[in-house]
């Protein structure tokens, strides 16, 4: 058996949607220091895309994140779709600020604050 031509370690094996999931999961664990009893009851996923047809409760459609507050027993939930953030941006800069505007724009609906509260550098 052969086994691969580079290293799992090396930029190279990543896939896209691996880089894309890396990228968020450090910008989680970035807010989540700064705001611990903020993120102990949230999950967070990453969709391929936006469903087409969005549930009756689901206010107004967005094609890059979504954020469902908490209910009926689950927790709250923050969803970015991976694709239209990924054909947005020309850089993996432009990809991972991307994240982290989604991310905070999310939680600051979540929690009822400005996105300048959780994040003073946000949208700079």
């Amino acid at each position: 058996m052969r086994t691969p031509m580079f290293g799992t370690r090396m930029p190279r094996y990543r896939t896209r949607a691996g880089m894309f999931d890396d990228m968020m999961s450090s910008e989680i664990r970035r807010l989540a220091r700064a705001w611990p009893n903020m993120f102990r009851d949230l999950q967070f996923a990453v969709e391929d895309v936006p469903p087409s047809d969005p549930a009756p409760w689901e206010p107004q459609r967005r094609i890059y994140s979504q954020a469902f507050a908490a209910m009926h027993g689950s927790p709250a939930r923050i969803v970015l779709y991976r694709l239209p953030i990924q054909m947005h941006c020309q850089t993996r800069l432009d990809q991972q600020l991307a994240i982290r505007e989604e991310l905070v724009l999310r939680l600051a609906e979540l929690f009822s604050q400005k996105p300048e509260d959780i994040d003073p550098n946000w949208n700079r």
